[in-house]
């Protein structure tokens, strides 16, 4: 596993920078010896490390489960409009 003052390849610094942490591990371990967990826990530790790339992450996610939520309540929305058209009260 890397150590703290080991950094990450620059290829894999650049992917993280674009907000691409699964291809910053392909990375990691198409430049290294490491395994799927070691090179996935050194580039979270890395991150940990850098909090304006952290932070990236934090936003994005955030970004992802609103979008999801709203997502959800269209959809419940879309099904109760269609059950109200389709078998209206008699």
């Amino acid at each position: 596993m890397l150590g703290p003052s080991q950094g990450l390849p620059a290829a894999a610094i650049e992917a993280l920078k674009q907000g691409q942490k699964i291809e910053a591990i392909k990375i990691l371990r198409q430049e290294t010896a490491l395994t799927l967990k070691e090179a996935k826990d050194a580039v979270e530790m890395y991150l940990e490390s850098r909090p304006e790339l952290a932070g990236q992450f934090h936003a994005e996610s955030t970004r992802i489960k609103r979008r999801s939520l709203w997502l959800v309540v269209l959809f419940v929305a879309i099904f109760l409009v269609y059950k109200l058209l389709r078998f209206p009260k008699q």
